[in-house]
């Protein structure tokens, strides 16, 4: 995968702009899955199982990518444990918890405003 990188430019900063690092990067953490990850690990560290287990409807492949990529953003780290079987181990890095600021927030305002969403799509749809 070939990256844009970031040469401290203005342009490459802005989500506005089509071929901007930010537009890829916002891409990359703004679906359900890295919300939902980023949310489960809060924190603590938790190993694969454990993670898809607290993130019902994720399959085994979706979460791979999802970590993978995250990773790849600096926002989560892996850390393998030399046993038999390998322990393999994710959590939160200090930028994974600045996002996480983030996340806590939409979760809230979810809550918040669920009843009025699903009062306008009753409305809409009918």
């Amino acid at each position: 995968m070939v990256t844009k990188q970031f040469r401290g430019s203005p342009e490459e900063a802005d989500l506005r702009r089509a071929g901007s690092l930010a537009r890829e990067i916002f891409s990359d953490v703004a679906n359900k899955w890295a919300f939902l990850i980023i949310e489960a690990l809060g924190e603590h560290t938790l190993r694969f199982t454990e993670l898809r287990n607290e993130i019902e409807g994720i399959s085994h492949k979706m979460l791979t990518q999802n970590l993978r990529m995250l990773e790849r953003n600096g926002l989560v780290e892996r850390r393998v444990h030399p046993t038999v079987p390998p322990r393999v181990e994710y959590t939160l890095t200090e930028s994974g918890q600045g996002l996480r600021a983030t996340v806590d927030a939409m979760c809230g305002w979810t809550h918040q405003y669920l009843s009025h969403i699903e009062a306008a799509r009753r409305r809409f749809d009918a």
